[in-house]
């Protein structure tokens, strides 16, 4: 292919899946690039994709900047000739200050061709995990680039596939076959805050800042008001109205702070019967033994019971209401993502 690129430009309000799917059916093709590997500091996570249009047009970004040209070039042929590579850059210490970086690292980019078929398919499946919050793990063989796609409950997930699936996490490993990437394309965690109190307010920032979604649920008019949470999904209806047509999925959080029991039991009750990934309710021991034997009353089991994290947030000596609302923040982390293991490089 001989066309000379024009300068690089952006797609206009299209992220990358959207980008990806536009192109393929005007162009028949485009090149997607996933970051499968880092190593030290590196601007964009595993996982982090940019797609890019036979014409030059790109989307989203792989380094922040500093090899994106690279990879467009090499993008060129790949386009051509539809054989897929695995590309390694070094991001030297003086180029990663430019970036944005404190140090230098290394990141890994597999880089292929995507067109009707196949390509299409896993863009489109990528969409509705997104869209529908179902969550999905694609298993893509970097030497042919061949997939296999999982689900949750799916019998043919090993315990390494559900493993990534709940945390949501991808990763590169070798196998006998050769490198092999594990792909977890699952929706953006979301967390419903029951109560638009003062702890809610920092919270729900606090869960935006983290990239995650939230919704605070309050029927109190006078509390859920925009003025007070800016740029925040306020919900005005009882829990048991909203709850249910909102959902709770694997990937929501309900925090119960409304410290009021006719609001927090109800929310708490529709949370308990879910698989959501996390319950939390604020209060002390007294009104928690209250709110059990509420429970209790209301046909819970004390095994059920035992899934409601309170008292709420992690042990930080959290005294203060933004205090208080960071180690909920940092538990809702936790239950997410799991307790972290030190692995030298």
């Amino acid at each position: 292919m001989s066309q000379t690129y024009q300068p690089l430009r952006r797609a206009e309000a299209h992220d990358v899946l959207e980008a990806a799917r536009t192109w393929i059916d005007k162009d028949g093709r485009v090149a997607l690039a996933t970051v499968v590997g880092t190593w030290g500091s590196a601007p964009v996570p595993i996982g982090g994709q940019m797609v890019m249009a036979p014409d030059g047009r790109f989307e989203g970004s792989v380094s922040g900047g500093c090899v994106e040209g690279e990879i467009i070039a090499e993008a060129e042929s790949i386009l051509v000739d539809g054989k897929p590579k695995t590309l390694t850059f070094g991001v030297a210490d003086d180029t990663a200050w430019k970036v944005g970086l404190p140090c230098g690292g290394e990141i890994k980019v597999y880089v292929e061709r995507l067109e009707g078929g196949e390509g299409a398919r896993f863009i489109e499946r990528a969409f509705d995990a997104r869209t529908n919050r179902r969550g999905i793990l694609v298993k893509t063989r970097l030497d042919s680039g061949k997939r296999e796609y999982f689900e949750r409950g799916d019998d043919r997930a090993d315990a390494l596939v559900l493993k990534h699936l709940e945390a949501g996490e991808s990763e590169l490993i070798e196998t006998a076959e050769g490198e092999v990437f594990l792909h977890a394309l699952v929706p953006p965690a979301r967390v419903l805050v029951i109560g638009a109190t003062h702890i809610g307010q920092i919270l729900a920032q606090l869960v935006k800042l983290t990239g995650h979604e939230v919704i605070v649920v309050d029927p109190r008019t006078a509390f859920a008001a925009e003025a007070r949470f800016p740029n925040i999904r306020l919900d005005t209806e009882w829990p048991q109205d909203t709850i249910p047509k909102i959902g709770i999925d694997p990937y929501t959080a309900v925090v119960a702070l409304a410290h009021v029991g006719h609001i927090d039991d109800e929310a708490l009750k529709l949370a308990l019967r879910s698989n959501g990934f996390y319950i939390g309710a604020l209060g002390s021991k007294r009104t928690h033994a209250k709110r059990l034997q509420r429970l209790r009353e209301a046909g819970f089991t004390d095994a059920e019971l035992e899934r409601i994290h309170c008292p709420i947030g992690i042990n930080i000596g959290a005294q203060s209401p933004p205090e208080i609302a960071v180690s909920i923040m940092a538990e809702v982390v936790l239950a997410l993502r799991g307790p972290r293991v030190f692995r030298p490089a």
